[in-house]
């Protein structure tokens, strides 16, 4: 028993998630279409990434990254606004998925070291944000942008007329709300110079890492990176594959079947259609609070021709509920593995920052 309560405390997004996969699978009865359901690229990308990043940690890599932020950065007002729009920019090119991997735990590690345990919170909550809102700023930042752009055969013009305003607002809403959120003065640290333990070991695993970019961006296949990157890191460190988080995989399994069944119920798609006469942005933005951004923008772009309000709403729709974008359940799982993580005041943060995140963008995309 004791251990049955261990793992649903450790593990509760996966239990509600694999509830709700279940809960819809009466309303779906399994079948051959749900060997359509998963998305294989998207979970090998992640065992890739996780057993990457834990390489580098497992080289001092991030403590040593931390010495050369903080032998550079003395004001804490400026490290805030860093941590935060770091993802921001880089979630453009590498998707938001691969930008909260690598920086969460990073961000965790370097505040822990701080003795900065208050700001934890805040700041990796915005910096979900940031990586949600940063990503809708370029075709390949996220799968529901590479998705419409390909669908409705947009052009670049097209594209950015939409999304850099909201980038643009986005930015600097996450600029002003970074900045309070550690001390003006850090704490006095006597900083101890650290080194990479191995640096063929750091030259593999970032050779690793750019074969996970190429696969971001489609160059290299995703079956070819993972076989590539399992094996090496077998022949390597075989410690580190003990490192990925499977659960974390399995919960996105789950909502995988949970967004897909949702869209075959005719329920739902007859009440999706009546509401995309009413509004798209609103109808993109309410469907992401539910099934995903990313299901919302496959299932609604049937549906309509208003491909500016549904690139928009479906962008906007990111912000909200954790599974309005999948991105935020690795933020979220990465925060609950942290010792003395308070999940309760975690909840509370993200869901007022994220209210006030999607009024602010939902208001301005409305008025423009």
């Amino acid at each position: 028993m004791k251990k049955i309560k261990a793992f649903l405390q450790k593990e509760t997004v996966l239990c509600i998630a694999a509830l709700c996969a279940v809960a819809t699978m009466f309303l779906v009865p399994a079948d051959g279409e749900y060997l359509h359901y998963i998305d294989w690229r998207v979970l090998c990308l992640l065992l890739c990434l996780m057993a990457v990043v834990a390489g580098f940690k497992s080289l001092g890599a991030f403590d040593w990254l931390t010495y050369q932020l903080l032998r550079r950065i003395k004001s804490g007002r400026v490290l805030g606004v860093t941590l935060v729009l770091l993802p921001f920019f880089c979630s453009m090119l590498v998707t938001n998925d691969v930008a909260l991997i690598v920086f969460v735990p990073f961000t965790l590690a370097l505040l822990s070291g701080l003795g900065c345990e208050k700001a934890m919170v805040p700041v990796v909550v915005l910096q979900t944000v940031a990586a949600n809102l940063g990503s809708m700023a370029t075709p390949v930042g996220n799968p529901q942008n590479l998705y419409l752009y390909a669908a409705y055969s947009l052009s670049a013009g097209e594209f950015f007329s939409v999304v850099l305003p909201l980038t643009a607002v986005s930015l600097a809403a996450l600029t002003a709300a970074s900045v309070p959120v550690l001390p003006r003065a850090l704490p006095e640290q006597s900083l101890r110079e650290e080194r990479i333990t191995s640096a063929g070991k750091l030259g593999l695993y970032a050779a690793l890492f750019v074969l996970c970019l190429l696969t971001v961006f489609r160059v290299v296949p995703y079956p070819v990176t993972t076989a590539v990157v399992v094996v090496a890191l077998f022949l390597a460190d075989r410690k580190l594959l003990k490192e990925i988080d499977f659960m974390l995989l399995l919960t996105f399994v789950c909502f995988f079947v949970v967004s897909e069944n949702l869209g075959r119920v005719e329920a739902v798609r007859e009440f999706l259609q009546s509401l995309l006469s009413g509004s798209t942005l609103l109808t993109a933005v309410g469907a992401s609070q539910v099934i995903s951004n990313v299901p919302a923008a496959v299932l609604l772009s049937a549906f309509t021709e208003d491909w500016r309000e549904l690139l928009a709403g479906v962008n906007i729709g990111g912000l909200g509920t954790p599974i309005a974008s999948l991105a935020s359940l690795i933020t979220l799982k990465l925060y609950i593995r942290w010792p003395g993580a308070k999940v309760g005041r975690f909840m509370v943060v993200f869901t007022a920052a994220n209210l006030l995140g999607l009024a602010l963008l939902l208001g301005f995309a409305m008025l423009f």
